[in-house]
């Protein structure tokens, strides 16, 4: 509710109508969305965890061909490269529940710009009218990148989608903003380690 004084807008007034506005633009982008994995609706908990950077040396022995961490809880994941000369740090989407989430180490095992997108097994049982196959475009789950990991099924990848970031909203993968997700791609290679924690 908008509060006026001698018909001008108050400052608690505006300040209250601005934070109302900002905190109903995600709603907006509900419209052509290409959410596959399950609605998120507006009930989902919004995560409310601040970014900190973080120290690589809790987490590897070394930085060998680059080092992602992705911690679950806050939901960020964090890049070192070899030469220590790059962090960087971003938000993403974790798995829905914990039978779907997938903690430990594993790597980079292939790399693929503009990744077409296929259902696992388990997806197809819970989800019959998924369709098998979506190529590359606005419409695959897999967004613009993805970064294939040593564990099936399991990926590092964009989303069109992006009420996702920040939220548990996969089936097991990690979603990065596209943007993200290509500066990402560009600074990894094959045999980059990855820990989820």
């Amino acid at each position: 509710m908008t509060k006026y004084v001698n018909n001008t807008l108050s400052r608690r007034g505006f300040l209250a109508a601005t934070a109302a506005t900002i905190g109903t633009g995600a709603v907006a982008q509900t419209d052509n969305s290409t959410e596959l994995e399950r609605d998120i609706g507006s009930q989902a908990v919004r995560n409310i965890s601040s970014f900190r950077s973080l120290d690589w040396q809790p987490y590897f022995s070394d930085l060998n061909n680059g080092a992602v961490l992705v911690d679950l809880q806050s939901r960020a994941l964090h890049f070192w490269s070899e030469d220590q000369s790059v962090y960087k740090l971003y938000p993403t989407s974790v798995p829905l529940t914990q039978d779907l989430t997938r903690k430990g180490r594993t790597s980079i095992i292939r790399k693929v710009e503009g990744p077409s997108w296929r259902p696992t097994p388990s997806m197809r049982e819970r989800n019959p009218e998924w369709p098998e196959f979506i190529g590359p475009g606005p419409d695959n789950p897999l967004g613009s990148h993805a970064l294939y990991l040593t564990w099936q099924y399991y990926r590092i990848h964009g989303t069109h989608d992006t009420r996702k970031i920040g939220r548990r909203s996969s089936n097991g993968c990690i979603g990065l903003y596209n943007e993200h997700i290509a500066e990402l791609y560009g600074m990894t290679k094959n045999g980059t380690q990855v820990l989820l924690i």
